[in-house]
């Protein structure tokens, strides 16, 4: 190595390049991990977090600009939410009886004959019954035009239809869960008759005795197959059909179809007197 003074600068020549070009690396790798280290910062430690409620009310006053940038798309939303489907004669209601109700018992019946054909096409299997949630039901039918927007509100969760295999042991249980529930959960394709004092007298599905030595497919709504056990409906699965078919979408198609909407309680669950 040769040092040379001159024009107050210094420089260093080496006779081997890779000695140099070594250096150099070197050089930039250091000076990378310094900058590295300064611009790191010091992290912080939450210790407190304030909020407040602010609610939403007429008390708050809306602002033009958005407000007129929103009405033709709310317009048309409101349009197509609201034109009339089907008629309804009467209002339908949720809890008219103890075992099977006049809206659940429509719910239940739109389920079936929406799925039925669409399961039927796609997998070569018939349908054989449907099980819902009561509590997925969230309002009635009121006597007069039925529009879409009446969907959304009876149905305003985004549920998809699931159609589940399920073993005879496995329907069962679930036949036995019914039996037991407080509630009147939707049923269609299925009877249960209870005797005068509350115990299982007989099961038919699709118009046959029960029968345990076979496997039965269902439909019901995806939030009960992804519940599981901890809600009461399927404790074993065979196998599981995502349709793709949101439950909301079924009643609006359904409603296309029929000019009336007529539901009542049935004998698709009873007990004897």
């Amino acid at each position: 190595m040769h040092f040379y003074k001159g024009n107050y600068s210094i420089r260093l020549l080496y006779k081997d390049k890779h000695v140099y070009i070594l250096k150099l690396k070197q050089f930039v790798a250091f000076v990378t991990f310094c900058l590295f280290l300064s611009c790191q910062q010091e992290k912080g430690q939450l210790t407190k977090v304030q909020g407040k409620q602010l609610k939403i009310d007429t008390s708050l006053a809306s602002v033009d600009s958005i407000s007129d940038y929103i009405a033709p798309f709310k317009s048309r939303i409101d349009q197509v939410l609201d034109s009339a489907l089907a008629y309804a004669p009467e209002t339908i209601p949720l809890d008219d009886a103890p075992h099977n109700t006049s809206l659940g018992n429509l719910m239940a019946d739109i389920v079936f004959a929406e799925t039925s054909p669409l399961f039927k096409s796609t997998t070569g299997k018939d349908l054989d019954f449907v099980v819902l949630n009561r509590g997925g039901i969230r309002t009635i039918v009121s006597k007069g035009n039925v529009s879409a927007r009446n969907a959304f509100e009876i149905m305003p969760f985004e549920n998809y239809i699931s159609v589940v295999e399920l073993d005879g042991a496995a329907v069962r249980e679930l036949i036995d869960f019914l039996v037991n529930a407080t509630r009147a959960h939707p049923i269609a394709g299925m009877q249960i008759v209870l005797n005068k004092n509350g115990g299982l007298e007989s099961v038919d599905i699709q118009g046959s005795p029960f029968d345990e030595t076979r496997n039965y497919y269902v439909a019901t709504s995806d939030y009960l197959v992804q519940g599981g056990p901890s809600i009461g409906f399927f404790d074993e699965m065979v196998n599981v059909t995502d349709t793709g078919y949101l439950l909301r979408n079924a009643i609006i198609d359904h409603l296309k179809k029929i000019d009336t909407v007529k539901a009542a309680v049935d004998d698709r669950f009873i007990q004897l007197k």
